[in-house]
């Protein structure tokens, strides 16, 4: 008898929390086609040289390659086009991140104005809770960076 059993390496990470949002002088549509393009994140983080996808729409896998030659890839969990949001969580990196969620929403606040937030839930690949603090400074001033030139895009 096989001693195999079902198993995966994706588990939701437990690690530290951080939210970076922006109120952006747009339409929610408009800044939907930014942020909410899977494919499209090398728009508003400038440190990407470039992005491959494989397949389309959920389940479909993003390869994010680096200026640098750091690698990320992640999978598309899922994606609401009429509610703004979607989810996905990174499969392979080369930045030193054991596991990571994240979502991407935008809201409308009225008339030409709305709200894009990047959500992210991560754990370092190395060490305990005492790299906790400077791994949570360093995902927050990556996504405070993204999230500061989407709004540059629409200022």
């Amino acid at each position: 008898m096989s001693t195999l059993q079902p198993d995966t390496l994706i588990k939701n990470p437990q690690g530290c929390h951080v939210v970076s949002s922006v109120e952006v002088p747009a339409d929610s549509a408009k800044v939907w086609a930014v942020v909410g393009n899977f494919a499209g994140f090398d728009q508003f983080i400038p440190a990407l040289s470039h992005i491959e996808m494989t397949g389309e729409g959920v389940s479909s896998l993003r390869k994010k390659f680096f200026k640098d030659g750091n690698l990320v890839v992640e999978q598309l969990n899922s994606r609401d086009d009429q509610a703004l949001n979607m989810t996905w969580t990174t499969i392979y990196n080369t930045l030193g991140v054991a596991s990571l969620w994240a979502a991407m929403s935008v809201e409308p606040l009225g008339a030409g104005q709305s709200r894009a937030t990047w959500t992210i839930i991560a754990e370092p690949a190395q060490g305990g809770d005492e790299t906790l603090p400077g791994f949570k400074d360093f995902v927050q001033g990556f996504a405070d960076d993204a999230m500061n030139n989407v709004l540059k895009l629409f200022a």
